[in-house]
């Protein structure tokens, strides 16, 4: 866990990249590569906050916007249920297929929030051939892609929290798989303390391993709400994103087998904030998926839900934003 910040996320040098390129494919090289950049270890905050804390009740929406093709539209196609935070999944930052935009700060500026953004990964290519088709550019102009937090109060402290280190989508030792998506990187939560009208309360956004079993994402999830517990201790809490609930669980990719549920609960957290029913669904990127599955979840530690839905990810204008579509809730 880590509470520096930056207002610019320090570039990855030529000199860094072709370190990484040498580098052998073990979890032991990606940790050493890890640490040694800057931006993989902070958060970016940025944008500015309309508001000075929360009401006694309040909007949470979270989103995997898969990598956030069309900022503006999906920033405009929240108006539908007015979040005042927003978790975000899936954000690029100066890549090819999205133009070399910070997403998230266009987001921000686009709803009157200010932001925290926190790497997942740094990625070596331009994504895979459907995503390729969108790209501007035949480079990188960053490389990055990970989580955030959009917000109409400021934050009081933030945090980016690693669920991982080892290098699962780099390192060939512990099963890298996917040589279209070469990363360094890992799954990570960003966590925030935000003023509200009864005293502060922690929003954690995060997402978990989708090319994992129950038991890496239950590691993941502990892993998390220890953090939660050593950065907050003692405040309301609202966890919110994609936990990859049934991803590579054969042969019926069900949610249920995932035992993060149990932990959560045994730990005092609630999953009464997620509305029922599917959120993935076909998109410009992802056009044919094999499954529809429930990905996204929110779940609360002393806090009432008030109202929760799902808001579909087409547009009015009939362009899917993502795969996934957006859950929400009311709480306080």
């Amino acid at each position: 866990m880590t509470g520096q910040t930056f207002e610019t996320l320090p570039a990855v040098t030529l000199e860094q990249r072709n370190a990484i390129l040498a580098a052998p494919r073990t979890a032991e090289a990606h940790r050493d590569l890890l640490s040694s950049l800057p931006a993989m270890n902070a958060v970016q905050v940025g944008g500015r906050a309309t508001s000075t804390h929360l009401q006694s009740d309040f909007t949470v929406a979270a989103w995997n916007v898969e990598r956030c093709l069309f900022p503006e539209e999906t920033a405009a196609h929240l108006g539908k249920v007015c979040p005042d935070i927003v978790l975000l999944s899936e954000v690029d930052h100066g890549m090819a297929r999205t133009a070399q935009r910070h997403t998230t700060e266009v987001m921000a500026d686009a709803l009157g929030m200010t932001y925290a953004y926190g790497v997942e990964f740094h990625e070596l290519d331009l994504g895979g051939a459907t995503e390729r088709g969108f790209c501007t550019d035949d480079f990188n102009s960053l490389g990055w892609h990970g989580n955030a937090i959009l917000s109409s109060v400021p934050f009081e402290r933030t945090s980016l929290i690693r669920l991982d280190d080892h290098g699962h989508w780099f390192a060939s030792d512990t099963g890298a798989t996917d040589p279209d998506q070469p990363r360094v990187g890992g799954r990570n939560a960003i966590a925030a303390i935000v003023p509200a009208t009864q005293g502060s309360l922690c929003i954690v956004s995060t997402h978990l391993e989708s090319n994992a079993d129950a038991a890496h994402r239950h590691q993941q999830f502990q892993r998390l709400l220890d953090e939660i517990d050593a950065f907050a201790p003692g405040l309301p809490v609202l966890i919110g994103g994609d936990l990859n609930t049934g991803n590579h669980l054969p042969p019926d990719f069900n949610w249920r087998r995932e035992t993060l549920f149990g932990l959560a609960e045994r730990e005092g957290y609630s999953w009464s904030f997620t509305a029922e029913g599917p959120t993935t669904r076909p998109s410009l990127i992802t056009p044919h998926p094999e499954r529809v599955m429930k990905l996204d979840w929110l779940a609360g530690r002393g806090l009432k839900c008030l109202d929760k839905g799902i808001l579909t990810s087409i547009s009015d204008e009939g362009t899917p934003l993502s795969d996934h579509d957006c859950v929400w809730c009311r709480t306080g």
